[in-house]
């Protein structure tokens, strides 16, 4: 028997671990909520195929705090979990009763955490960097968020989560050594400024980023990177730098040519424990949870699925022609975790991105900083990407320090025109201008590409045609059903109005929602109506996580006015004082600048609509408008001598 097999005759049900614990059919994922259930299933997933002894699920649900009748509400609890599982169509055998404990059979098409080590071990296997390189990838993308946040057991947290934690990470370090051997320098920066800074302690992560800065002639930024790591070590644990890193500093001191990159063999492969008959932990790692607003800057990343001619397919010719390149795998376009809402603009890309013809059928996606446009994108490629056979590239075309990529770099990175593949989809997200694009599509002519970017690119519809969607918040029906997909039926039910008016504080902007449904998720104990309150004492500060940088409101707005010249940004603040959310033609002044300022404004995002009515602001950038304001008077205040 299947024990995912859908009863009501729909797609395979997976199960969902390496991220909030969900529960997924098709392109529907249902967060469970915190609850014991929730605990039971987390335990018996981690260890899939094998018996989970009674004393480890009764530690993993009451820890060592255990009631006198733990046994048989660990009965109870199974029955309920079963309950559950007969609700979203999953049949309660899946949970096998047996002497000792209980067992759940999945596999690699039910659950992600079999999916991520059965591809890890291939990449092992692969024979070649490349194909190694994909399936690396591939398991990388499977981690969706923090991990079990929406699990209570604190014995999982503290026994479970740090060993899936390092699988991740080692995983993470020998993709990005592969990267520096194949000399995709730059492009690896992004993961690697991220994956140094989140784990300090992990100092091959930085020896990572020190080479790679160094390698991309930023000896300057390499050396203080070094200082830093240095000063880190010394203050927290008294000890200097590894030898490797000392090695690697001194090359850089005397301007070194460090020659191909090599990998990492101490390491060895990425090898994946089983698990023991008890169930006992299985080293691993965390997820930091990417979402779909910001991308992966500065990197392209085909996303894999087979076709022909990947290498280390069996059976497959690779490309021909003499000295052709093989074709590297493609791998699946994952969905876009609890996207909701967008139906009419998914309908019309779709249909524009499918429809064939003879040169590239171009959709641009424009609006605010956090408006969606990243996340709509990714789930149109999704949508989509059975028409793509030759593959999804996916390229973010900003540096981390948000900088802009050049066509050229960008270009090294794409198919060249004539490999052979089939259509090609080109997602080109964060563009500044039009003339980073027009270079790339020749690319992908016969296929597609979507372009997201704060502005509006009108020149580029006025050179090549398309379709532009100006994507607004979403409206009150579709912030509901973000936040249920996020939080689950349960909670929203729960707390109906609440959550209706913590979709109104704010703003009905994806990012804001899904940055609150974190912090929702990851306090279980959280009441939705107490989280209104505590976010709209201080808008928008308080829309960030203090985990991820990237997962914040005002860091969003800020990156987006600091690509605006100073002028138009002082435009920006004036804003802030205006009465209500509808803008004046003459809102800064009767003069062609004033004018101007208010063009580029609506051009950045900043502001919707136009001429020859009123503009309007959001109401979010309204608030944070004010507050530069009051910031820059502050500021200027101080400096008056007194």
């Amino acid at each position: 028997m299947d024990p995912n097999a859908d009863s009501r005759g729909g797609g395979r049900v997976r199960f969902q671990l390496l991220g909030p614990l969900s529960i997924a059919e098709g392109h529907d994922v249902v967060v469970l909520k915190p609850s014991k259930p929730s605990s039971l299933l987390a335990a018996l997933l981690l260890h899939p195929g094998s018996v989970v002894s009674t004393g480890y699920l009764l530690r993993a649900l009451w820890d060592e705090d255990q009631p006198a009748t733990a046994r048989a509400a660990l009965q109870s609890c199974v029955l309920r979990l079963r309950r559950i599982f007969v609700k979203y169509g999953v049949s309660g055998d899946v949970i096998e009763a047996v002497p000792g404990g209980y067992r759940m059979n999945v596999d690699a098409g039910t659950l992600d955490l079999v999916r991520f080590r059965t591809l890890v071990r291939a990449a092992d296997a692969a024979g070649d960097a490349e194909g190694e390189l994909y399936r690396l990838k591939e398991a990388l993308t499977l981690w969706q968020g923090p991990l079990l946040a929406n699990v209570p057991s604190l014995m999982l947290h503290r026994d479970e989560v740090p060993g899936l934690t390092e699988e991740r990470l080692r995983t993470l370090e020998r993709a990005c050594d592969i990267e520096l051997t194949l000399g995709r320098c730059r492009q690896v920066l992004v993961d690697l400024w991220e994956a140094a800074r989140r784990h300090p302690g992990r100092e091959r992560f930085s020896e990572q980023l020190i080479e790679a800065l160094y390698r991309t002639g930023r000896q300057s930024e390499a050396l203080a990177e070094y200082r830093t790591v240095k000063g880190r070590l010394k203050e927290e644990l008294g000890i200097d730098p590894g030898p490797s890193l000392q090695r690697l500093e001194l090359s850089i001191l005397r301007g070194d040519d460090l020659g191909p990159a090599a990998l990492d063999q101490a390491a060895g492969p990425l090898e994946i424990a089983a698990p023991a008959r008890d169930a006992a932990p299985v080293p691993a790692q965390d997820a930091d949870g990417r979402t779909e607003e910001d991308g992966v800057r500065g990197t392209a990343r085909p996303v894999p699925r087979a076709l022909p001619g990947a290498p280390g397919l069996p059976g497959e010719p690779a490309p021909a022609g003499p000295g052709a390149t093989p074709w590297p795998p493609v791998l699946p376009v994952p969905p876009v975790p609890s996207f909701a809402g967008r139906s009419a603009e998914r309908a019309d890309i779709t249909a524009r991105l499918t429809e064939r013809s003879p040169g590239t059928a171009l959709v641009v996606l424009s609006g605010a900083p956090g408006i969606g446009k990243t996340a709509l994108a990714r789930q149109c490629a999704h949508d989509t990407q059975d028409s793509f056979p030759g593959g999804v590239f996916v390229v973010a075309m900003t540096h981390p320090d948000g900088t802009a990529l050049t066509p050229a770099e960008a270009t090294a990175h794409l198919p060249r025109p004539g490999t052979g593949g089939g259509r090609v989809l080109l997602v080109l997200d964060d563009v500044t201008t039009a003339d980073q694009v027009r270079p790339l599509l020749p690319a992908v002519t016969g296929g597609a590409a979507i372009v997201t970017s704060r502005r509006g690119l009108a020149g580029l519809m006025a050179t090549h045609g398309g379709g532009v969607h100006r994507l607004s918040t979403l409206d009150p029906a579709e912030s509901r059903q973000l936040l249920t997909a996020a939080l689950g039926g349960g909670r929203v039910a729960a707390e109906p109005a609440a959550t209706d008016e913590l979709a109104d504080v704010c703003g009905h902007f994806p990012l804001s929602l899904r940055i609150a449904a974190a912090r929702l998720l990851t306090r279980p104990g959280l009441r939705v109506e107490d989280c209104v309150r505590w976010l709209a004492e201080d808008l928008p500060a308080r829309l960030s996580l203090a985990d991820d940088p990237r997962m914040s409101v005002p860091q969003v707005f800020g990156r987006a006015l600091r690509r605006l010249e100073p002028r138009w940004q002082e435009a920006f603040r004036q804003l802030g004082h205006q009465v209500g959310l509808l803008v004046p033609v003459h809102a800064l002044g009767d003069s062609p600048e004033a004018e101007e300022a208010l063009e580029r404004l609506a051009d950045a995002g900043l502001l919707e609509e136009g001429p020859p009515g009123p503009y309007r602001i959001h109401s979010l950038l309204k608030i944070y408008a004010r507050q530069q304001a009051r910031g820059r008077n502050t500021s200027e205040a101080a400096t008056v001598p007194h």
